[in-house]
């Protein structure tokens, strides 16, 4: 063979060999494109502060390094003198036991340093300061600055938690490095005694192009070119808006981002939550930029109702409260993918940011269509940024960023609609290079909880304060003394006991009463409330009463509640009603009697029970409602002898249900949280139509600016929301786990705590998660719903009811959501009915689910009072509950 000929073989063999390789790679880039891949981490540094474990993966399978192992400590400049503290006490309200459970403190400046490839990089710190030796975590102060910036400066890191109601703190930064190596300083706060306590770093490299470097203000008439090379941004918000928590390992740029329930106008602006038909289906209008959000953000949304005349007449709002800094501006970034319409002008609507509107007759499947360039905007994610600074110097309650989409009615648009799917909101530096914002205030000072001012070298108190809290306790104890002997020599007095232990109140007290109150004349025994709810329904007298339930006749009996009996009543007109009266030996009195007819004057919904009027003569406290002639729910699940439920039936009793709770959560100004939802509350009239009852332990919903309502635990066993229990916080969320039970109870018809059952299977709520996750379902459901429910509506149902019993509020859906799950179950349940079959018959549907035999579950109705009192708390809870609940 001629070296020429050799030379040709050789040189083909090479080309198959570099072709080969070609379509290799080509290969791998688009499988990486379809995966998301579309960005590679060059820095991704985790460090457990104060472990020495090297490495250590959290529940996410994300590995740590400690700081005190071989590799980890070289990012500890000078090796500087530190503590390695760790704590045993289980917090369960932590996302993780890593970083939060070992910390290291410091009495000096340290640094830390990290080799990096120039660049865009996340930056966040974990803090979460407990108690260590002779360390009080109120003194945990610090300051973190990098070469050019500083990202936090003389912060209280316990202060700032408890002014925010967090259980840690997490910042994250936004900082482009310019060299390869970066180095994170931290100081000690300004404030005698204090220490650094440093939980985690986390350090992750990411695109350089995550921020546009010219951004449209709003209250500008044009663009500004902040520099966003020499920037650093704070991430204040992070909102998948239509859906659940998205995880970091889920993020990849390692983000989190919250719920859908991190929403605080309670109003019907909070619309709908939407989800694409397939997930797979949603892309990116640059297919190359995978990472500005996960496919989660985008699969799901946040839109208005489907009539066109109430949309109108409101936005979709969202408020976030940011420092109200004036020198400061705030970066907003708004997710947008239109997964329904695809056609232009489907829907169209305006963004206001504050009082400014950001973008008018604003089409995400336009825009969308535009940016990718092939003018089909369907099922593509992409975002628009805005910018916003404050005009002067405000409060904390002035400082909302306030974001409203309203539909617009310039292009004529097939629907009045909006949608959101995400939200980011950022802060950058001012001009001296600052991120940290004035201290926020704390809303709520626990008693007893001492300043830094009055404590800040650890000393012991004053001897002079010592004294002073002695003789202010036997002042109060003198009084006491004497209030009690006043009170007791009173009752001596006395020549007859009124009939019945309830104080009178004067609900409907005349300008002559109002007087003689004002000069402290007594007009009546008792105590005075308030007449405002109480002229909105009618007023009974106490002979009316006795008249219509034929002077309490126990034969007219309905049922025994936490408040008292109930009766059956005829009004003058033939009406039935039901007539609740109230019992002295129940745990409730004038503030239930006066919540339930305020809230039920002022309340009116085809879903909830209807007050017609009270009665508060002669000591009595009567309330009438109008009469549901099937009862509560319980009773037509098990232990009465009703004819069964059908799927459709109870589908609907449930989404009835879930309205009524609904319109409470958000139909007021302020809404209402129920506090004690439960099968016996919900009644059924006639028609089978579910009405929520029993108002009397109610609260109303936190303000905007709070997350919760911190009162003491009240609810019934085996419905309390354990979160609510532990942390005495409530929320509307503890609704939703309280209707989770409810629908747990639907699906299995059993009590929601049976102590006949064995250990594990006493409590309805825990026993039913673990067979969810056993895929143990066929196990616990009611057996004569087997083989009768269409699979795709009992999926969605148990999904919905899981999620409603999340341990933590954060990860529920909202009553909102829940109400569209349950209504999505009754149409895959009624799509599955062919226009002959029978309901009546609904065996015949073909589903794969076999019916079982249920032999070893009692299902038994017996007083769950008396059941618990023969079996000890233990047994019965894995959560303690409030003895006194209902």
């Amino acid at each position: 063979m001629s070296r020429l000929s050799f030379c040709f073989l050789s040189g083909e063999r090479d080309l198959m060999k570099l072709l080969t390789l070609l379509v290799i790679m080509v290969l791998a880039a688009k499988t990486s494109r379809i995966e998301g891949a579309s960005f590679t981490t060059q820095d991704n540094y985790l460090i457990d502060c104060g472990s020495f474990s090297d490495p250590f993966k959290d529940s996410d399978g994300r590995i740590w390094v400690g700081d005190g192992s071989a590799s980890g400590a070289t990012h500890l400049a000078g090796n500087s003198a530190s503590i390695n503290a760790s704590t045993s006490v289980q917090n369960p309200n932590l996302p993780d036991t890593v970083p939060f459970l070992t910390a290291r403190i410091f009495n000096s400046p340290v640094s830390y340093t990290f080799n990096v490839t120039p660049g865009r990089h996340w930056l966040r710190l974990y803090f979460y300061p407990f108690e260590y030796s002779t360390f009080d975590p109120r003194f945990a102060m610090v300051t973190v600055s990098l070469a050019s910036f500083v990202l936090i400066q003389n912060m209280n890191i316990s202060r700032e938690i408890e002014a925010h109601n967090y259980e840690y703190l997490m910042r994250e930064f936004a900082i482009n490095v310019v060299s390869p190596q970066l180095l994170v300083s931290f100081s000690l706060g300004q404030v005698s005694g204090s220490f650094i306590m440093l939980n985690g770093i986390e350090l992750v490299s990411m695109p350089d192009d995550m921020f546009a470097d010219s951004i449209t203000r709003v209250d500008l008439p044009t663009p500004i070119t902040p520099g966003m090379e020499s920037t650093a941004l704070q991430t204040m918000y992070r909102v998948n808006i239509g859906g659940q928590s998205v995880k970091a390992v889920d993020d990849e740029l390692s983000r989190v981002w919250m719920g859908s329930d991190f929403i605080f106008i309670p109003t019907a602006a909070r619309g709908v939550s939407d989800a694409a038909s397939s997930a797979e289906a949603i892309g990116y209008v640059d297919a190359n930029k995978t990472y500005i959000a996960p496919q989660e953000v985008y699969n799901t949304a946040r839109s208005m109702t489907n009539d066109n005349r109430v949309n109108l007449n409101f936005n979709l709002t969202w408020s976030f409260s940011v420092d109200p800094s004036p020198d400061v501006m705030y970066l907003i970034r708004l997710h947008f993918c239109e997964f329904v319409y695809d056609n232009q002008n489907m829907r169209v609507f305006d963004i206001f940011l504050n009082s400014y509107i950001a973008q008018k007759d604003f089409d995400a499947y336009a825009k969308a269509g535009v940016l990718s360039g092939d003018n089909n905007g369907k099922d593509k994610g992409f975002y628009m940024e805005y910018a916003l600074q404050f005009e002067k110097e405000i409060t904390w309650n002035e400082s909302n960023i306030v974001i409203a989409l309203h539909p617009t009615n310039d292009t004529q648009p097939y629907m009045f609609n909006a949608l959101l799917n995400g939200l980011e909101i950022f802060k950058l530096n001012n001009s001296e290079g600052s991120l940290q914002g004035p201290e926020p205030p704390i809303m709520e000072v626990p008693i007893g909880t001492a300043s830094l001012e009055e404590d800040s070298s650890h000393n012991a108190l004053k001897p002079q304060l010592i004294g002073g809290v002695a003789g202010a306790v036997g002042l109060i104890a003198l009084l006491i003394a004497g209030c009690v002997w006043c009170i007791c020599k009173q009752k001596k007095k006395e020549t007859k006991a009124p009939p019945r232990s309830w104080h009178s109140l004067l609900l409907y007290e005349s300008d002559q009463t109002r007087s003689a109150l004002s000069k402290g004349s007594s007009t009546s025994a008792g105590s005075y409330a308030s007449s405002r709810p109480f002229h909105l329904c009618r007023h009974f007298t106490f002979e009316e009463i006795t008249s219509m339930t034929n002077n309490f006749d126990g034969s007219k009996v309905l049922g025994v509640g936490g408040f008292g009996k109930v009766y059956e009543g005829v009004l003058e007109d033939g009406t039935k009603v039901a007539v609740k009266r109230g019992s002295t030996d129940s745990g409730q009195g004038v503030a239930e009697f006066e919540k339930e007819i305020e809230h039920l004057s002022n309340l009116r919904h085809r879903h909830l029970v209807s007050l017609i009027g009270h009665c508060q003569d002669d000591n009595e406290m009567i309330l009438v409602y109008d009469y549901m002639a099937n009862g509560t729910l319980r009773d037509h699940l098990y232990g009465t002898g009703l004819p069964h439920l059908s799927w459709k039936q109870r589908l609907e009793i449930c989404i009835g249900a879930a309205r009524g709770l609904h319109y409470l959560h958000t139909g007021s100004a302020k809404g209402i949280i129920h506090r004690d939802v439960k099968t016996t509350n919900i009644l059924l009239d006639a028609k089978l139509v579910a009405k929520v009852s029993d108002f009397g332990l109610s609260k109303t919903a936190p303000n905007l600016d709070e997350t919760h309502v911190s009162t003491a635990v009240k609810g019934s066993f085996g419905y309390l929301d354990p979160e609510y229990f532990r942390r005495q916080q409530l929320t509307a969320k503890s609704d939703v786990y309280s209707f989770g039970v409810v629908l747990m109870e639907v699906l299995c018809a059993r009590p929601a705590i049976n102590p006949r059952l064995p250990t594990d299977q006493i409590n309805l709520a825990e026993w039913a998660m673990k067979c969810l996750k056993k895929g143990m379902l066929d196990q616990i459901i009611d057996p004569y719903l087997l083989g009768h429910i269409n699979r795709e509506s009992l999926s969605k149902f148990a999904d919905t009811a899981e999620r409603c019993l999340l341990d933590r509020g954060t990860e529920r859906p909202t009553m909102g959501d829940v109400l569209w799950n349950l209504e999505a179950c009754l149409k895959f349940h009624e799509s599955s009915l062919g226009k002959t079959s029978d309901e009546s018959n609904p065996g015949s549907l073909d589903i794969s689910i076999e019916a079982v035999e249920i032999t070893d579950l009692d299902y038994s109705h017996s007083n769950t009072k008396t059941e618990v009192s023969n079996t000890s708390m233990t047994e019965v809870f894995s959560q303690l509950v409030d003895p006194q609940g209902r």
